[in-house]
């Protein structure tokens, strides 16, 4: 599977957000973690891992009792996927319509704003 192809759901990505804090665990280990927020059964954390191995979200260890699994794709290529997926089916490929969106969603702070400062001089700059 190439990273083009990751689109976790809600509940995959809650499993993903444990291991990526955590990192590799055993399925009681993540559903202690989701059901604190949202609760619930081990069996449908059980199967949501089993999907997300089919998916090839998740690596599951067979060598070992209880069996341990890990995400195949660090947050950042997830968040990097799905925003790059998000501007192509939302705002038809435009950055520029998908950033002024999400400002107006809520004021930036001071030090967010001067983040995107910083990535817009060194964009200017690349493009010198």
């Amino acid at each position: 599977m190439t990273p083009k192809q990751i689109r976790p759901t809600k509940l995959e990505l809650a499993i993903l957000n444990v291991l990526w804090q955590k990192g590799p665990a055993t399925v009681r280990e993540i559903h202690a973690v989701v059901n604190e927020s949202k609760p619930t059964a081990v069996n449908t954390i059980l199967r949501m891992l089993q999907i997300m191995t089919e998916k090839e979200l998740v690596t599951r260890d067979d060598t070992v009792r209880p069996q341990i699994y890990r995400q195949r794709y660090s947050q950042q290529q997830t968040q990097t996927h799905l925003v790059k997926d998000l501007i192509q089916r939302a705002f038809d490929g435009s950055v520029k319509e998908m950033v002024l969106r999400a400002l107006s969603t809520r004021k930036p702070s001071p030090k967010t704003l001067k983040a995107m400062e910083v990535l817009l001089e060194e964009f200017e700059g690349d493009s010198k």
